[in-house]
C-alpha cells in the first residue's frame, strides 16, 4: 500500500482501535483514531483521511446523530465510509457507506479496508 494513505478509526473499543491501527500501519497506512464521535469528526475535518471507519456504537446517541456528520464529511472528501454495526436501516443512514455487521472478524475487515483504499486512489 502507498504509505501516504490514511484511515480514521472512530470506535470506543480501545482493542479495536489498536488492532486496526497496528494492522494498517504495518501496511504503510497512516492512522488516526478517536474513542468518541466529536473528536473523531474533528480529526476527519482536520486531516481529511482517505477512508473512515466508524462504529455506530461509538457514543450513546442514536445512529443518525453519529453517522450523519461522518457520512457528510466522507462525501465531501470523496472518502469511503466503513460503518460497523447491526443496524437494519443502514441504507437510510448512509446510502454510500460500506456496512460491516457486528460481530465481525478483523481479518476480513482489514482486507476490505485495503480493497477500498486501492479502489479509491
Amino acid at each position: 500500500m502507498n504509505g501516504e494513505r490514511s484511515v480514521l478509526i472512530v470506535d470506543r473499543s480501545e482493542d479495536t482501535r489498536e488492532v486496526l491501527q497496528t494492522a494498517l500501519r504495518r501496511r504503510g497506512v497512516r492512522t488516526f483514531s478517536a474513542d468518541h464521535s466529536t473528536p473523531g469528526l474533528e480529526l476527519a475535518q482536520k486531516y481529511h483521511p482517505d477512508l473512515i471507519v466508524l462504529d455506530l456504537e461509538v457514543d450513546d446517541s442514536n445512529p443518525d446523530a453519529v453517522c450523519g456528520p461522518f457520512a457528510q464529511q466522507a462525501y465531501a472528501d470523496r472518502a469511503p465510509l466503513v460503518v460497523l454495526g447491526s443496524v437494519s436501516r443502514r441504507r437510510e443512514l448512509a446510502p454510500d457507506a460500506e456496512f460491516v455487521a457486528k460481530p465481525y472478524h478483523y481479518g476480513p475487515l482489514i482486507r476490505r479496508i485495503e480493497e477500498l483504499l486501492v479502489a479509491n486512489p
